[in-house]
């Protein structure tokens, strides 16, 4: 079996945030400070609370995650990043109002003394916010350089040599992929000319590659995905990963959906409808950033249920998704999903699922875990798209031709698997007590 190394995080990580100031990012870094000073549990994070088997069942081997993989630890973890708001961080969590007055007053300390550098900022690809905090230049590729210069001064001034760049602001209005976006030469043309469809989370994760920094995309938006910054990241041995955080309606599809395929169930509808009142259901109530979230939202149940290859039980069935920005329920998220289904002699059922949950309470621990992963694939000379941590997304980003999985329990598989190969351990197949080889789907995100 083919080993691999991995370069131990001797070194302390740092992490640049895009959006700092919003309620997943403010949320983020008050738990990681409530950890530090044994406060709080990392609940949610597959990093620090999840095992892992290794070896037969009969080995009874399950170490932590933490424990089998060298990750960066929580303590070494510097952060930064941009924001179009000038404020600390603990301003900008009294303002999401996600975590009571106590929690934030255990880390105050902390939570001021983290303040962004100024963001790049679009009014046509966010309608709904104002930018005040921004940075201005000639031309695209000019912000684009000073996101660069940022880069750099953060590691100078803290002594690193390992950064992840982690975009957790608003979504972007939808565009699709252009030429502008098919090659590294049309795209630096592209800024320098001012392209319309060229959009600043595309700078961030342009500046980011170009330094060497891994990049993870928690938005829907068409961003480190175009062709351009694929390649890019290819060239430039960078891990990228993304799209689009995970947390709450669009995780319950990726539990129920194969279910319903795996009983071969059918489906005649599924409406799902969410009520959010924090700055991102602000953001969704313009009707080109919620079409960039629907595409991310409504690409989950195709993939997974096959209609291609199950046409009498999924090739006519009705999705329907809709977002609504309601204030007074703040970050509190409310999600309903009706789900109209049929089964024996095709007699119908429904399923309906009422998932009142925390939007920024869900996505943290998915920060901490991306970003802990995406350092670990920098140490491991991994390079472009990270198809192993589509766990953690909505639309996960994969290569041209190949079919991206959404089954939640597939994608952990394939993530448990690489880290075993990382780690030279024979990748578990379910089959060894059949006495049956099986050769397990190679990674070919190695150099």
């Amino acid at each position: 079996m083919e080993t691999y190394k991995i370069e131990k995080p001797d070194n302390k990580l740092g992490v640049l945030i895009v959006g700092l100031n919003g309620a997943v990012s403010t949320t983020f870094l008050a738990g990681i400070f409530a950890i530090r000073k044994n406060l709080a549990r990392p609940v949610g994070s597959l990093t620090q609370l999840g095992k892992i088997r290794i070896g037969k069942r009969s080995d009874h081997n399950f170490p932590f995650i933490k424990d089998f993989v060298p990750f960066t630890a929580i303590e070494d973890l510097v952060f930064g990043g941009w924001d179009i708001r000038d404020e600390n961080s603990l301003e900008a969590a009294k303002y999401a109002r996600v975590l009571n007055d106590t929690d934030l007053n255990n880390v105050a300390d902390e939570l001021k003394s983290i303040k962004p550098m100024r963001g790049v900022f679009d009014h046509n690809f966010v309608k709904r916010l104002e930018g005040s905090y921004i940075k201005t230049g000639k031309n695209k590729y000019d912000l684009m350089m000073q996101l660069r210069e940022d880069i750099q001064s953060f590691k100078k001034t803290n002594s690193l040599d390992r950064i992840v760049v982690i975009w957790a602001g608003s979504t972007e209005t939808y565009i699709e992929q252009k030429e502008v976006h098919s090659t590294k030469e049309n795209f630096i043309s592209g800024m320098i000319n001012n392209d319309p469809d060229i959009s600043p989370s595309m700078l961030y994760a342009f500046a980011s590659v170009a330094e060497g920094a891994a990049y993870v995309n928690g938005s829907p938006n068409l961003s480190v995905d175009i062709s351009a910054i694929v390649d890019f990241a290819n060239e430039m041995n960078v891990p990228v990963a993304g799209k689009d955080f995970k947390t709450g309606q669009t995780l319950i599809k990726t539990v129920i959906a194969p279910m319903l395929k795996m009983r071969l169930l059918g489906l005649n509808g599924w409406f799902s409808n969410n009520i959010l009142g924090n700055r991102d259901g602000e953001v969704l109530d313009d009707p080109g950033s919620f079409k960039t979230k629907e595409e991310s939202k409504l690409s989950v149940l195709n993939s997974i249920l096959q209609p291609e290859l199950y046409e009498e039980l999924y090739s006519d069935y009705y999705h329907k998704v809709r977002i609504n920005y309601y204030p007074p329920r703040g970050d509190n998220k409310e999600g309903w999903d009706n789900i109209d289904i049929f089964g024996w002699l095709g007699y119908p059922m429904e399923l309906k699922i009422n998932f009142l949950c925390r939007d920024s309470i869900l996505a943290a621990p998915i920060m901490l875990d991306v970003i802990l992963f995406a350092d670990l694939a920098l140490r491991s000379n991994m390079k472009g798209i990270q198809e192993w941590m589509s766990l953690f997304f909505k639309s996960p980003m994969h290569s041209e031709n190949v079919v991206p999985e959404h089954d939640l329990f597939i994608q952990s598989m394939k993530l448990k698997n690489t880290l075993r190969k990382l780690m030279n351990e024979t990748p578990i197949t379910h089959l060894e007590s059949n006495g049956v080889e099986h050769i397990v789907e190679e990674n070919d995100c190695y150099e």
